[in-house]
């Protein structure tokens, strides 16, 4: 592995490129609990977890821990230990509704954290009456904070100087969270309802299940090329696995030309197909997933699944998967990370190879206990069983 191009992300320990000092809120301060603004994005919001997690223990007997959220993260935050109640947005990226200034004026917390950077979100705080906020002083919003904690800029074309989930760690840390042993939570999934199709059925119970997230929100210059996904996925079919492409309904067509003339029986793209708690099923199941910069490589990290996750124009140094499973490929040339949407020769993705992810894919396998066959098999999926189709009860 030493000659690959490798980022490997370092979270022995939580430290920023900045530290505040220490400031805890007074028990009666805290009035009934704590209000944690959660990004919009999954995996933005997966990165802050750990920091959730952290604030949880400062809170006095008989408080809270509420998480605001859109709605289409509502069940990732059902799975986390001590997040007491979900407040949802159905409209993230606008002004609240007259209701939820209701729901939230009733709840009286004491304190909010943001853990994006809103001005919008920090004055409708503000107006629904939680009289301390925290967050970064992003957007002209200083004014607004109880404390605003300043974060050295970005440099262009340079790697960042810390992980985006140690600077949300950094300002639980500035509220008195002890976060010396702060982890990726464990996701619980055992109480939630799913119900899956024979097929999602037999591809969870699936031996060597891979996944390809081969998508990316954010803009086509984070996509690794169909093609290589492509290689990737006829690699694994030789060695007797089957393939899902998972991703939005936008991305369909991507799955369909990754998947392009393979066999369907053993291929299948379930783009736009999976609620989020399907998805978490298929990822927390499968024996690898191979996936670009996304929301899809942070949940399926966080999840316990090993992975390789190809960066081309965003910076791995900011944003790499909060796990020790997974191998980072990224080649760092002079231009990047540039976080262009749209790039013209998409050098730097390129620079990764099919061969250099199926070498990192081998290793992983190697390592965590995945056995690859040898010889082809048959191209049937396992049989299914009531108790798998129907697992769990409703949240």
């Amino acid at each position: 592995m030493s000659n690959l191009p490798t980022y490997q992300a370092d979270f022995r320990d939580w430290k920023a490129d900045a530290e505040f000092p220490a400031r805890p809120l007074r028990t009666n301060e805290w009035r009934n609990g704590l209000l944690v603004r959660m990004p919009n994005h999954l995996g933005d919001a997966v990165m802050a977890l750990p920091a959730l997690c952290a604030l949880r223990p400062l809170l006095p007997p008989a408080c809270g821990l509420y998480v605001i959220t859109p709605e289409s993260l509502r069940q990732l935050y059902a799975t986390v230990e001590g997040v007491d109640g979900v407040v949802c947005l159905e409209k993230p990226h606008s002004w609240w509704e007259s209701d939820l200034f209701h729901d939230l004026r009733s709840l009286r917390m004491g304190a909010a954290v943001l853990f994006n950077n809103s001005l919008r979100d920090t004055l409708m705080l503000r107006i629904a009456g939680v009289p301390r906020i925290y967050g970064a002083a992003k957007r002209g919003r200083s004014v607004l904070l109880t404390r605003a904690f300043r974060f050295p800029p970005r440099r262009s074309r340079e790697l960042a100087g810390a992980h985006l989930a140690k600077r949300c760690m950094a300002i639980a840390a500035a509220l008195g969270a002890d976060v010396s042993a702060a982890r990726m939570p464990e996701l619980n999934m055992s109480h939630m309802m799913v119900t899956l199709t024979d097929t999602f059925c037999a591809l969870a119970r699936h031996p060597l299940h891979l996944v390809l997230a081969a998508g990316a929100a954010y803009g086509a210059a984070k996509r690794w090329p169909e093609q290589n996904f492509r290689k990737v996925a006829e690699y694994w079919l030789r060695r007797g696995g089957v393939v899902s492409v998972v991703g939005s309904a936008a991305e369909r067509e991507v799955g369909d030309a990754v998947l392009a003339g393979l066999p369907p029986e053993r291929c299948f793209n379930f783009c736009g197909e999976t609620s989020l708690n399907v998805l978490m099923v298929l990822l927390k199941s499968a024996a690898l997933c191979v996936a670009n910069d996304s929301g899809v490589m942070h949940l399926a990290a966080a999840l316990g699944t090993p992975g390789v996750a190809v960066f081309g124009p965003t910076d791995p140094a900011a944003t790499a998967p909060v796990s020790d499973k997974w191998l980072i490929l990224y080649r760092k040339l002079s231009c990047a990370p540039c976080f262009k949407r749209v790039c013209s020769d998409n050098r730097c993705i390129r620079a990764i190879t099919p061969a250099m992810v199926l070498r990192a894919m081998r290793e992983l396998c190697r390592k965590h206990g995945v056995l690859l066959q040898r010889k082809r098999v048959s191209p049937t999926l396992p049989a299914t069983d009531e108790h798998t189709r129907n697992s769990g009860r409703e949240i």
